[in-house]
């Protein structure tokens, strides 16, 4: 009997290989390692300046790092874009178009939207709770239904790998929750690979299966800590214990408070 090859181990979906970048005599990204699973979310927190930014426009391929690799899938895609989808903090919807062609603005973009690709576009903005406003132009909406359509948008380029830059930073705090609570649920749906960077460890911890910790510059990561708490995530998460405990954690090593840290090692024993 001939012996059964062993099965073949799939890459990570991203894979950061000593990824670093330097401006001038300033190094805003020491060697950065980091592998991030098929589906998984990742969210990254870090004071400002740690290279977090740095780091995602590295990953798309709109910054060059000085040294390193960034993979998909296995495959070496550094200093090529294209192969994420990336949202930031503003929604950039383009206020003369309508939420259908917003939402449809990379086939737009690049070729023109197909009666099929805006079928689909009308069919993510009914499935996500934006089929009444196809046909309403940006000023129409709130705040947290433009985020709705700029995240459509990234959704309708089919990348499985999404980079969300502080998407909700500049909702307020209801409006900001119900978003994250939105986002879990498109998530659960779609299985995309979300990496997510905010400064608010509430929503890093709510939203994660990881928290990436960054360091102060030069950014590096610090500590990469496990949220073991169960989904599906109800608001009651938020004041859950182990929740609390997580959030201690994170600002203890985001700012290198040794009291805070004692006291979760103390819990740890």
């Amino acid at each position: 009997m001939n012996p059964q090859p062993a099965p073949t181990e799939l890459p990570a979906k991203l894979t950061l290989k000593a990824v670093s970048r330097i401006f001038g005599e300033v190094t805003a990204l020491a060697p950065t390692d980091l592998s991030v699973e098929a589906g998984e979310f990742i969210s990254v927190v870090g004071p400002s300046g740690c290279g977090k930014s740095t780091m995602f426009n590295i990953i798309a391929g709109v910054l060059a790092p000085s040294n390193g690799k960034v993979l998909i899938d296995g495959k070496d895609v550094t200093n090529s874009s294209g192969h994420v989808g990336y949202m930031l903090q503003k929604d950039l919807l383009l206020p003369w178009r309508t939420v259908l062609d917003n939402i449809v603005l990379g086939a737009i973009l690049t070729g023109g939207a197909s009666r099929a690709e805006r079928e689909e576009g009308v069919a993510l903005a009914r499935r996500y709770g934006l089929g009444d406003f196809i046909n309403h132009y940006p000023a129409a909406l709130s705040g947290g239904m433009r985020q709705r359509v700029a995240l459509m948008r990234t959704l309708a380029m089919h990348h499985d790998v999404m980079l969300l830059d502080e998407p909700f930073g500049a909702l307020d705090s209801q409006t900001r929750l119900a978003m994250q609570q939105w986002l879990l649920s498109v998530w659960e749906k779609e299985k995309r690979t979300i990496v997510f960077v905010t400064h608010d460890i509430d929503e890093a911890v709510f939203l994660a299966d990881r928290v990436v910790v960054m360091t102060p510059r030069p950014g590096r990561i610090h500590e990469i800590i496990d949220v073991p708490i169960k989904r599906p995530r109800p608001v009651s998460s938020l004041t859950d214990p182990e929740f609390v405990r997580l959030k201690q954690r994170i600002l203890a090593t985001i700012y290198q408070d040794p009291r805070a840290a004692n006291d979760e090692a103390a819990h740890d024993e």
